[in-house]
C-alpha cells in the first residue's frame, strides 16, 4: 500500500447531498467540498467528483471548474476515505483493490450505497477487487510506505467491529491484506470523533517512520491528553515524532468538535489542510507546509464539511500511479 504522497493519477471526492447529514450547512458543506476539488484540479491533477443525482450534479457543476470531472454514483456519506476502494501496487506496475466489511462507523451512521460504492469504484477502474472478511474503515489506518502502519486501539479494537478479533489477529489482518510489516498502536483518538477515533484526524506519517502529530495550544485544549499519550507511544516505538499545532478548542454550543488541522489531504502536487476560523489556522497551515517542502500547501475553511463529521482527507480517496510502485 503506497503511502499518500507517493504519485496519484486521480483523486475521488464525495459532494455532500443529504440535508439531513449537513442540516442547516449542506450548502455551505457543498461549496468547502467544490473548493477543494478545484484547488487540486488547479495543481495539475485529474478529480473525479462523485454526485448523487441530477440536482446534486446540477449544484456542484455551479461550483467547480471545467478541470473537475462529475461522475455521479450511489453513494450515502461522502467519506470515500473509508467507503471508497484502497489501491495497492506491485512492484510490476500492476495495481489490485481492496474493500473490508463496512458496519457504518459501528452501527451509528449506515447509509444506502454506502456498503457498494467501493467496489462499483475498483470495478469502473479496471481494478481486480479482494474483499475482506472483516471491518475496516480507510480513514483508521495510515502507512508510511515502508511496511508500518498506525491506528488506535478506541477504533480497531472497539467491540462495535470485529469483537471476534484479538489485537494479534488484527495485526496479522493488517499485514496479510494490505501488506504491512509493523502495527503502530495509539490509544485514544479524538474527543466526540463519531469514527471511535479515526487515526487520520490524530496522526498522518509524512515520511517513512515520521509521523505528524498535533500539540496542544493553550489551556483549554481538550485533547491535550490524547495528543501526549499519542506522542509517548509513537516515540517508545522509535517513530520520529514531528508536531503540528491544534486548532485548539472548537465548540457548536456544548459540543467539543472534532477539529484537526492532521485531516489533511496529500495529493501529488499540493496538500490542503482544513480550517477553522481558529487563531492557530495560520500556524497550522504553516507547520504541515515545512513538512512538504516538494509540494504547495494552502488552508481551506472547512467547519461545515467537520459539523457532517469529517474533513477533506475523509471526503477524499486517492487512485495511486503504477509508478508508486517503483
Amino acid at each position: 500500500m503506497p503511502p499518500e504522497w507517493a504519485p496519484q493519477d486521480w483523486l475521488w471526492i464525495g459532494f455532500p447531498h443529504d440535508a439531513d447529514e449537513w442540516p442547516a450547512v449542506l450548502p455551505r458543506a457543498q461549496e468547502q467540498i467544490a473548493a477543494f476539488a478545484n484547488a487540486v484540479a488547479e495543481s495539475g491533477q485529474d478529480v473525479r467528483l462523485l454526485v448523487r443525482d441530477g440536482a446534486n450534479e446540477a449544484r456542484a457543476r455551479n461550483l467547480v471548474s471545467a478541470g473537475v470531472t462529475l461522475e455521479r454514483r450511489h453513494y450515502g456519506d461522502v467519506w470515500l476515505r473509508d467507503t471508497g476502494p484502497l489501491v495497492l501496487t506491485r512492484p510490476d506496475g500492476g495495481r489490485a483493490a481492496r474493500r473490508f466489511g463496512f458496519n457504518g462507523w459501528g452501527g451509528k451512521y449506515l447509509m444506502d450505497g454506502d456498503q457498494t460504492v467501493g467496489a462499483r469504484l475498483a470495478e469502473d477502474a479496471g481494478l481486480p477487487l479482494k474483499v475482506g472478511d472483516w471491518v475496516l474503515e480507510g480513514g483508521a489506518i495510515d502507512g508510511d510506505g515502508r511496511g508500518l502502519v498506525v491506528t488506535t486501539q478506541q477504533c480497531l479494537l472497539n467491540p462495535n467491529r470485529n469483537p471476534q478479533l484479538s489485537q494479534d489477529q488484527i495485526e496479522q489482518r493488517l499485514c496479510h491484506d494490505l501488506g504491512f510489516k509493523n502495527v503502530l498502536w495509539l490509544g485514544d483518538g479524538l474527543i466526540n470523533d463519531h469514527t471511535d477515533g479515526h487515526v487520520d484526524n490524530l496522526a498522518r506519517f509524512v515520511a517513512a517512520n515520521t509521523l505528524a502529530l498535533p500539540c496542544a495550544t493553550g489551556r483549554d485544549d481538550p485533547n491535550a491528553a490524547i495528543y501526549a499519550d499519542a506522542k509517548a507511544r509513537a516515540e517508545g516505538a522509535g517513530v520520529t515524532v514531528r508536531e503540528i499545532p491544534s486548532p485548539g478548542r472548537i465548540s457548536s454550543g456544548d459540543r467539543i468538535e472534532p477539529a484537526s488541522y492532521a485531516n489533511f489531504a496529500i495529493t501529488s502536487h499540493l496538500v490542503v489542510v482544513p480550517t477553522f476560523g481558529s487563531p492557530h489556522d495560520a500556524d497550522g497551515v504553516a507547520a504541515i507546509a515545512a513538512l512538504f517542502p516538494d509540494r504547495a500547501t494552502i488552508g481551506l475553511p472547512a467547519d461545515a464539511v467537520l459539523a457532517g463529521g469529517g474533513g477533506f482527507h475523509c471526503a477524499s480517496q486517492q487512485m495511486p500511479s503504477a509508478r508508486a510502485a517503483l
